[in-house]
């Protein structure tokens, strides 16, 4: 059994000004919105749902938007998509590797409008074009989500928070208009274990997250959630013969992490870990759980 270590080393918070300030700017541009499009990792289908969304978008349509679906473990994701439906709140899964077929979000669109499109069709107004506002942690695929949608690259995409700084409005298609935001947080992180899981999966600068710190909780939550692909990642017979140091001086003489001396490089390891699990090179996995919340 690979030994327990305390994850919990220093304490992450990212809240940058550009953060503070799409808020500010989504609240004064709520009346040009009709719809909210919520993106939200398959991967993270808890941590990385923006807690305060629901003061900051009041009563306006919401649809969540599952992104990078083919990334995860559709088995536990799809218990968090069941828990939204029961909730009223509409859930589109996508895998953002492919054209989204725009038709289908149109007409959950129109239903989740169905009032206020027959409001606009009662008093007489010919246009029946949506706006919808775009709004997403950092990383969970906004920006690849909107690309998808107009099938040509319109905005930047990077696997790294902070690519997109500013709010801006896009024609994705004939009758859709979206207002891409920047990915949002929340001005404390409380809890830890969120916070990680959003630093694993890049939501979260790297560079302040501890890389021991990371790369613990991504071993730990492997071990405990995913014992056979972490095995099999890195060529080991059996978890249990090993503690988390012996663990990584393994993984790291098998990728010839070695400094003068024969001697690993732990630092070096750490890294090689955080990327592999950043890349989804153990296979589809979600590490949130029902129970848990």
């Amino acid at each position: 059994m690979v030994m327990k270590m305390n994850e919990n080393k220093t304490n992450i918070n990212w809240y940058p000004g550009h953060m503070a300030k799409a808020k500010r700017e989504i609240s004064e541009k709520l009346n040009l919105i009709d719809i909210v499009y919520e993106v939200v990792d398959a991967r993270m289908p808890f941590s990385s749902r923006i807690v305060d969304l629901d003061k900051l978008i009041k009563d306006k349509p919401h649809i969540i938007i599952m992104s990078k679906y083919d990334l995860c473990d559709k088995q536990i994701t799809d218990l968090y998509i069941k828990k939204y439906g029961e909730a009223n709140i509409e859930v589109l899964s996508l895998d953002l590797t492919k054209t989204i077929d725009i038709n289908k979000l149109n007409d959950i669109s129109q239903k989740s409008l169905h009032k206020q499109l027959l409001n606009r069709k009662n008093k007489g107004l010919i246009n029946q074009n949506i706006r919808g506002l775009i709004v997403g942690a950092p990383n969970v695929g906004k920006s690849t989500f909107i690309n998808r949608l107009a099938n040509k690259k319109i905005v930047e995409v990077g696997n790294k928070p902070g690519v997109t700084k500013a709010l801006g409005w896009i024609k994705v298609s004939p009758n859709l208009q979206v207002l891409d935001t920047p990915g949002v947080l929340w001005p404390k992180l409380v809890d830890q274990e969120q916070a990680l899981v959003l630093a694993a999966f890049s939501s979260i600068k790297e560079e302040i997250v501890d890389d021991e710190q990371l790369s613990n909780f991504i071993i730990n939550k492997m071990e405990q959630l995913y014992p056979n692909l972490l095995a099999k990642r890195y060529n080991l017979d059996d978890l249990a013969n090993y503690s988390l140091d012996e663990l990584y001086q393994h993984i790291g003489k098998k990728r010839g992490c070695l400094q003068k001396g024969g001697i690993v490089d732990i630092n070096k390891v750490y890294q090689i870990v955080i990327q592999d699990f950043k890349k989804g090179l153990f296979g589809p996995v979600t590490l949130d759980r029902l129970l848990d919340k």
